[in-house]
């Protein structure tokens, strides 16, 4: 009996990987094209606008708090066009991809974490880009703690597609949620971590900033890549469990609107 429960979970697992698989190529293919740079301009994008605001920056300043300027940029842009990207693009994922939930083994969820993980591929081959460029000409120091580093940037690509998944489907429910998207990510920046950092603030506003999810992951992410050099707040516990019930939600929410999907 245990046999042919093993048997199926892992008939089960291969069909679901190919299943990704194959809706990863199909994401590919529609947004990027065969022709031109296709693919790398999901690579190539993130990196224009990272590098052109490290450069405005550090023509203006030389430092910020005694962070490199460029260091700063970069730990906070990079984060920045992940949450933006992988917040926003699983939006409209569901609208886009109706006909494929006419298939038997598609579901909704599938195809918002198969955009889910498009770009935060290609937003992670961008930071190596970035950092590989800046470490060859000295522009920046090595990583000092690559875990730290992984765990922040893992940490915003899961709260990124949490909220993704609430957003997604709060735009089904209600068509206006998707013409709110670009608006909430402006109006959240100055609170979101990445113009600042909580040992900069006031005692009493590092407590209110901390209840940030996205603060957290900023704080994570500096840690490991400017080490002890600067003074970083960041809570594990916190975050996992931000990270959790926004997910949480967003699969209820997905799956209530899938059923719906499903019989249209």
């Amino acid at each position: 009996m245990q046999r042919n429960d093993s048997l199926t979970f892992t008939s089960g697992l291969r069909t679901q990987l190919r299943v990704l698989g194959a809706l990863l190529m199909r994401e590919m293919v529609t947004r990027y094209g065969r022709e031109n740079i296709g693919f790398l301009w999901l690579i190539v994008e993130p990196l224009i606008l990272t590098s052109g605001v490290m450069v405005v920056w550090s023509l203006i300043r030389q430092e910020s708090h005694a962070i490199p300027l460029i260091s700063f940029a970069l730990t906070g842009y990079m984060p920045l066009t992940l949450w933006r990207h992988v917040s926003s693009q699983v939006v409209s994922c569901l609208k886009q991809n109706l006909p494929l939930l006419y298939r038997r083994q598609i579901r909704p969820l599938d195809t918002l974490f198969a955009r889910g993980m498009l770009e935060l591929a290609g937003t992670t081959l961008a930071l190596i880009a970035v950092y590989t460029a800046l470490r060859l000409t000295n522009l920046i120091e090595p990583c000092a703690n690559l875990g730290l580093a992984l765990a922040g940037w893992l940490f915003m690509a899961w709260f990124a597609f949490a909220v993704g998944l609430v957003l997604a489907a709060g735009s089904e429910i209600f068509d206006f949620v998707e013409k709110l998207v670009p608006p909430f990510q402006y109006l959240t920046l100055p609170i979101s971590g990445v113009f600042f950092m909580v040992a900069w603030l006031p005692s009493s506003v590092q407590t209110m900033a901390l209840y940030v999810p996205t603060v957290h992951c900023y704080e994570l992410f500096r840690a490991g890549m400017l080490g002890e050099s600067v003074e970083t707040h960041y809570e594990f516990g916190y975050l996992t469990l931000c990270c959790i019930f926004t997910t949480a939600v967003g699969l209820l929410l997905v799956r209530r609107v899938g059923r719906h999907l499903e019989f249209e």
